[in-house]
């Protein structure tokens, strides 16, 4: 249930909280307003999270597997054009395999598997499908996660900033001409940015993959920007 706030009380809470806002301006009657922007556009990157798991009577076995699975996919990942940079392990790890399925016995140990993940950043999205198909025929048996991103995202910030600055202002004139005031210049604005998170898919086993080329649907990432901005009554 929403609480409504009478305009007259909400610039007099503008008007008590200013002279706490900064200095300089103190004693002025000012309208305090959040600005809300949004600017979206299609990604340009695309962050992977592949992993190879290997199983072995012994931890080394399970292991020296893993390894070579791992060795063949990083290096497809760099045959098809992937930077070093941009191939990053995320995870390693060996554990013991155990039979639970004997009814009131004890568990018995049947082998190890060794997990291996590597974080992935693709900056060409036209190959993203294909890098992944390879990646899998290669040795990788695991697709963790996709997400998306961009190499540069101040452009977008910038718009958004704009946008939530200009809200702020429409917000301030609404507020100025229903109280019958003229607004005045900017004394402040505080900004904060938040970037809506890229989809993130359920682990899957290689196995499911068809052969084909993985569609890849990278529709459009938005991003968000928030001031509070304080504005003079004339």
């Amino acid at each position: 249930m929403r609480t409504s706030i009478p305009l007259a009380a909400a610039l007099a809470a503008g008007l008590a909280a200013a002279p706490a806002a900064a200095e300089g301006w103190e004693n002025a009657r000012t309208i305090i307003v959040t600005g809300n922007g949004e600017a979206a556009k299609a990604p340009d990157m695309a962050y992977l999270t592949l992993g190879v798991e290997a199983d072995g009577p012994t931890a080394s076995e399970a292991l020296r597997k893993n390894s070579a699975q791992m060795e063949a996919t990083i290096k497809t990942l760099r045959d098809a054009g992937v930077e070093k940079k941009d191939i990053q392990t995320s995870n390693l790890s060996v554990g013991a395999r155990y039979d639970y399925s004997r009814e009131g016995g004890a568990p018995r140990l049947i082998g190890y598997q060794a997990t291996n993940t590597v974080s992935v950043r693709l900056r060409n999205l036209d190959k993203a499908g294909g890098v992944i198909d390879k990646a899998v025929a290669s040795g990788s048996n695991r697709l963790d996660s996709i997400s998306f991103g961009f190499a540069d995202p101040k452009p977008l910030l910038n718009d958004a900033r704009k946008s939530a600055v200009a809200d702020a202002r429409e917000r301030a004139g609404l507020y100025a001409d229903a109280a019958g005031v003229k607004l005045g210049r900017v004394l402040q604005i505080t900004d904060s940015v938040s970037t809506a998170p890229g989809p993130y898919p359920a682990a899957v086993r290689a196995e499911a993959l068809d052969a084909k080329a993985v569609p890849i649907a990278v529709g459009e990432q938005s991003v968000g920007a928030s001031v509070t901005v304080v504005f003079a009554i004339e």
